[in-house]
């Protein structure tokens, strides 16, 4: 798979996550996929986002670089929303927060089938706090 195609897929990944098409995952994750070193079904990866979405509102996921290497990709992103339910086992405040994820991919066929990220936790944590 080339570049270019590794790049428009994860680009139509993260426009289908900002729009809540969270029924297109199909087209961007295999059926089983290595998360955060833990198998799980994508059934469980698409609720673990589900319960962000739910957590946070109006959670937007911004690319701020984008490197990809062979079947691997790598982002930068900037998250940004407002806590309205517990997430993270922090509570909300009603502020917003604003942070940075780094997202790590495996693909094959055209689909990721590992995936690990990284959220500044920290920050959302001071941010709530503020």
């Amino acid at each position: 798979m080339s570049t270019t195609d590794l790049r428009r897929i994860y680009l139509d990944y993260i426009e289908a996550a900002n729009a809540r098409e969270l029924h297109r995952m199909a087209e961007f994750a295999h059926d089983t996929i290595i998360f955060n070193g833990e198998t799980v079904s994508r059934d469980d990866y698409v609720a673990a986002m589900q319960q962000a979405l739910d957590s946070v509102q109006n959670f937007v996921w911004r690319l701020d670089d984008l490197i990809i290497e062979g079947d691997r990709v790598a982002a930068r992103l900037t998250d940004t929303g407002t806590p309205v339910k517990e997430w993270l086992g922090l509570q909300p405040t009603g502020r917003d927060v604003t942070f940075t994820e780094y997202a790590f991919y495996h693909f094959r066929d055209g689909r990721f089938e590992r995936m690990w990220y990284l959220l500044d936790a920290q920050t959302i944590e001071k941010q709530l706090a503020a």
